[in-house]
């Protein structure tokens, strides 16, 4: 895949100050860095996995199914690389679907399904990804950190539909949970959602609550000099 130029802070500080001008800028930004922020999903993803095959060592069946999934994993990532999401889909489309049929009980067949739904995602396939993640969220709801997870797929699945609404309630999930894990993120996924749909002061509200609340985020940045 050829590879995204990338766009500094100063080339979007520089343009007229307009608040939907600065939010579409912020909205092509996350576009933009979507495989950052995939390859971090995926690589938290893998040391649950990792994780979940030493933890069930004495389980015969959920080891062979964490083996699986790594294996489907190293193949998707080999071909991603060389020939793209959609061909690398193709790929391994029959190895997690085997997984998935055989391994769904187990912990690595939960983890799979969370997995393929990105693989999905990044495809193309953008309602079967909604479809995989509804389910996972029953997998891991009495776990909060694969929830947020999970539900930030949902959310950047249902904004790759172009059904912003529908984007925001599961942003909104997020901030509104205990958990902190990716709250920084939905409350940037929020202010850009909101200025995509014309609502500036819900937009500008979820902007100052990332500058107030999370000031080591990786965002802050982009919406400092703005929102002040």
């Amino acid at each position: 895949m050829a590879k995204k130029k990338k766009i500094t802070r100063k080339q979007l500080l520089k343009e007229p100050d307009e608040f939907l001008t600065f939010s579409r800028k912020l909205f092509r930004f996350v576009m933009e860095h979507k495989d950052q922020i995939a390859i971090g999903f995926g690589v938290f993803l893998t040391i649950i996995i990792i994780i979940s095959g030493i933890r069930y060592l004495s389980d015969r069946s959920e080891n062979k199914a964490s083996a699986l999934v790594r294996e489907a994993m190293v193949k998707y990532e080999a071909a991603v690389k060389d020939n793209g999401p959609e061909k690398a889909y193709a790929d391994v489309e029959e190895n997690f679907q085997k997984i998935l049929e055989e391994y769904s009980g187990k912990d690595a067949g939960k983890i799979a399904k969370v997995e393929y739904a990105g693989i999905c995602y990044d495809a193309g396939n953008t309602d079967k990804a909604i479809e995989l993640y509804k389910e996972a969220l029953q997998d891991f709801n009495v776990h909060p950190s694969f929830g947020n997870l999970i539900l930030s797929g949902l959310g950047y699945a249902y904004e790759k539909k172009k059904d912003y609404k529908t984007a925001v309630t599961y942003f909104e999930k997020i901030t509104r949970g205990p958990n902190p894990l990716m709250k920084d993120e939905a409350f940037f996924n929020l202010g850009r959602l909101y200025a995509e749909m014309g609502e500036a002061d819900k937009s500008t509200e979820a902007f100052k609550t990332l500058l107030s609340d999370y000031t080591d985020s990786m965002y802050i940045e982009l919406v400092k000099e703005k929102v002040n």
